[in-house]
């Protein structure tokens, strides 16, 4: 006789998200598996994510300052009754299947103390060719990396809550890579999985500008996953390629001293267009030629702003002692931003729909 499967609370942190929380929350109370409670921490949204929460049967954490991601999924961890936590963003609507999934994936193998799971190549809401790059691309790593990995990515993820607290909080010091931090320490003591039995459609950015700020931002705190990544951590992108693109551009002045010498350049851009091949097949067969070419000039944009991103977070990392990990600062977490009693408190209500 199998055991029973255990509950699954849903911890979804949200910030100014109320055009995707409405789909978010609809896909988590139609689990074929219920959650026993869904907790919406609202990160001080300035729109009208709370009253969209209010909607549904949740526990709403309203937060009355920004901060940040890390606190955001430690209020709702600290609030959920249940025997996993699901960390879902606000961004991402579930498939029917997925607590289902992610709870007997966990309560068959003691061992396991993560599994997270892959996005759906097409967008949440379709708002144009660089939204359809960036969720191809998202789905396309993520599924060449399904199995045994040493990365958890809490988008779309879900943890015992025995091993949650075990390993601790998120740190709060982090807004971005949180999960790559976490990772470190939960992959120590218990496995990671990424699934496809675990599926969500997430909306991203869809502006170019838009998706190179948060890009750039991002791969600042690169150098401090270099670690993790040399012990086999997940990676979006080739490192080839990353090394192509860093190098053609720069190499471009090669050409004011022989334009013969501008073959290094488009030997470089060649490099980089070649480097990962089974991605172009996989958007060439998905979405035709002309979206290939299309894609494969957004990648190499993007690269550009990942080492423009890694190099000033190189900078950052040599010349300020507070940047990166907690880790870092005397070796003893500080929360970040975490509002003190003078300042209020996150209030807590449950709402019914009755």
């Amino acid at each position: 006789m199998s055991r029973a499967r255990p509950s699954v609370s849903v911890v979804i942190p949200n910030y100014n998200y109320e055009k995707t929380l409405h789909a978010c929350l609809t896909s988590v109370f139609a689990q074929t598996h219920a959650p026993l409670d869904v907790i919406v921490v609202d990160d001080a949204s300035t729109d009208r994510s709370r009253d969209i929460a209010r909607e549904f049967d949740v526990v709403l954490i309203a937060n009355p300052h920004n901060s940040g991601v890390s606190a955001a999924r430690n209020l709702g961890a600290a609030a959920a009754r249940g025997e996993v936590l699901f960390f879902l963003d606000s961004d991402t609507a579930l498939h029917p299947e997925a607590l289902a999934n992610a709870a007997d994936l966990l309560r068959d193998d003691p061992g396991l103390g993560c599994v997270h799971g892959v996005l759906d190549p097409e967008p949440l809401f379709d708002d144009g060719p660089v939204e359809r790059y960036h969720a191809l691309h998202a789905h396309f790593w993520r599924r060449r990396a399904v199995g045994e990995v040493r990365t958890a990515f809490f988008a779309l993820g879900a943890i015992r809550k025995e091993v949650f607290e075990a390993t601790g909080p998120f740190d709060e010091n982090l807004r971005d890579s949180e999960d790559v931090e976490y990772s470190g320490r939960l992959v120590r003591t218990h496995r990671i999985v990424m699934t496809e039995a675990i599926r969500g459609r997430h909306d991203d950015v869809d502006r170019l500008g838009a998706m190179l700020r948060e890009q750039y931002r991002r791969s600042q705190l690169l150098i401090a996953a270099l670690g993790q990544l040399r012990e086999g951590g997940l990676t979006a992108n080739r490192p080839l390629g990353v090394l192509a693109a860093a190098l053609t551009l720069p190499t471009l002045l090669l050409g004011l001293l022989t334009p013969w010498l501008l073959l290094v350049p488009a030997l470089c851009a060649l490099v980089f267009a070649c480097a990962d091949p089974g991605l172009s097949r996989f958007a060439l067969r998905t979405r035709g030629p002309g979206f290939l070419l299309y894609f494969t000039a957004v990648h190499f944009v993007l690269h550009q702003a990942i080492v423009l991103g890694a190099a000033r977070g190189t900078v950052r990392w040599l010349t300020e002692p507070d940047f990166g990990p907690s880790v870092r600062r005397r070796g003893k977490a500080v929360p970040a931003d975490r509002p003190d009693a003078t300042a209020g408190s996150p209030s807590l209500t449950s709402t019914s729909t009755g």
